[in-house]
């Protein structure tokens, strides 16, 4: 995975606040202390509050938009909630006089009952299992209810639950296991989210879900006599909280909170691209709508296919996000292009094909000036008209000068270009396009490339084009009638 310098102080900020607290809890964590129930008490309670208002917050949003993994991830700190509260009302000294199981039990519980619904919502649920958002909101009242049910009951007769798991038995290892593998991918899908979005709410997920992690460890392996365990109360609200937060930001803008509800794709930077990439290229593609709406198509289209190569061609996130944003911009120096020459209605003659050239270094140094975007970005611009046998322009690049992010923007750019219709020309058919990409595989373009985006053409053409029994059952309904 290649990562810039400037993430790299990013990325080392991150890790060092994930993991901040472990630390602590390693060298303060086993010291002996007594704490007043009290405490405990109303810690807890805010903690359950917490988890309850993102519950809240979350179904009804997945309710309103229709989004099922949104529900469930609802549904995750709805469960948490409410262990949580019957975990503070079980506190010794209020409603049960002594120590019992409600109070190990729940504190055993809550964070992998949540860890598990989380993954849940992030891998999604089988297709036979698919329910609708009502089902959903119905399964999590009823979820809801039976956790509570069960819980009054069990503060009512505290014999009903056993006191379970105990601090570091085998029973509580086991869990802590789980708990931990279902933290561990919940962790690295936030931290996958993070490189491609590049956005701080995103990092602050996965610092936060590595908060719960630690608090996990310190509710399964010490006892409440120690100050691990008060510490890791407060490291699993704050952890609640750093979760919880850019999700009500996110929802605030009516956008998915996708470290918690999916794995982002590289399309959806391109997609939404004031959301995932900033305003600043938002600005750029909108000047670019203004002034020519045929090339700042071009460009979503041509960004779109190339970080779909990118992914079948295994490019790192980081690579990804480069190339979405290089794609959104790659043609931006035709801002500086007089109208004459960009929108004329013929073929350009030879002093006119000169000037629209510049477009590749008039966009690069146009990024240079506004600032805020990375050389490989920058690269793309200034190269994407180049070609592996040193036809290309604009400084005449050979194939060992021109990298695989450039290679698989302009076989994108080239195809999409000759299937767009022109006012001086026709439209190529997609079997002409690709004839001539195949064609020039091996010396103006690269193979991989071009088989990579075959197959992104197809699957793309698969499910714009209606399967034939489709087009078929019309037809025979007429016949029948």
């Amino acid at each position: 995975m290649r990562l810039n310098e400037r993430l790299l102080p990013v990325l080392a900020l991150g890790a060092a606040g994930a993991g901040a607290p472990a630390v602590l809890e390693w060298l303060v964590g086993s010291h002996r202390i007594a704490v007043d129930g009290r405490v405990h008490f109303f810690a807890v309670g805010f903690t359950a509050l917490a988890a309850a208002a993102a519950c809240v917050a979350l179904s009804l949003f997945g309710a309103r938009f229709g989004d099922r993994r949104t529900v469930l991830v609802g549904g995750a700190f709805g469960v948490m909630a409410a262990l949580l509260a019957l975990h503070g009302l079980s506190t010794p000294g209020f409603i049960i006089p002594e120590m019992n199981g409600v109070i190990v039990f729940t504190g055993g519980a809550t964070l992998p009952a949540g860890a598990a619904l989380l993954a849940l919502s992030s891998l999604g649920t089988p297709q036979r299992l698919r329910l609708g958002v009502k089902q959903l909101l119905a399964v999590e009242a009823v979820l809801l209810a039976g956790v509570l049910a069960l819980g009054i009951s069990a503060i009512l007769s505290p014999d009903l639950l056993p006191y379970a798991p105990a601090a570091s038995s085998p029973e509580a290892i086991a869990t802590l296991a789980v708990g931990l593998l279902l933290f561990l991918l919940l962790g690295v899908r936030a931290l996958r989210t993070f490189l491609l979005t590049r956005r701080t709410g995103d990092l602050l997920v996965a610092i936060g879900i590595a908060w719960l992690s630690t608090s996990l460890v310190a509710a399964l392996t010490l006892s409440y006599t120690q100050l691990g365990w008060w510490l890791g109360h407060g490291f699993e609200l704050d952890g609640i909280l750093a979760v919880a937060v850019p999700v009500a930001l996110d929802l605030a803008r009516t956008v998915q909170s996708r470290p918690l509800a999916g794995d982002l794709q590289a399309s959806d930077l391109v997609l939404a691209e004031e959301t995932f990439l900033g305003s600043h290229v938002r600005a750029l593609t909108l000047s670019l709508a203004q002034r020519d709406d045929y090339t700042e198509q071009h460009t979503r289209r041509v960004a779109l296919r190339a970080v779909q190569v990118g992914e079948l061609l295994g490019l790192s996130r980081s690579s990804l996000r480069t190339l979405a944003t290089g794609g959104l911009v790659h043609d931006i120096g035709k801002l500086s292009i007089p109208d004459s020459i960009l929108k004329k209605p013929g073929p350009l003659d030879d002093d006119e094909y000169e000037a629209i050239k510049r477009h590749t270094e008039l966009g690069a140094k146009l990024l240079d000036e506004l600032g805020g975007f990375s050389p490989g970005v920058r690269r793309l611009v200034l190269d994407h008209h180049e070609r592996l046998d040193g036809r290309g322009y604009p400084r005449g690049l050979g194939a060992d000068e021109i990298d695989l992010e450039t290679r698989i923007l302009t076989a994108c750019d080239v195809y999409d270009a000759l299937i767009s219709a022109r006012v001086y020309r026709p439209a190529w058919s997609h079997e002409e396009a690709m004839a001539l990409l195949r064609r020039e595989a091996g010396t103006a373009f690269d193979p991989r490339c071009v088989d990579a985006l075959e197959r992104v053409l197809a699957r793309e053409r698969g499910a714009r084009e209606p399967r034939p029994e489709l087009v078929l059952r019309p037809a025979v309904a007429a016949a029948g009638a």
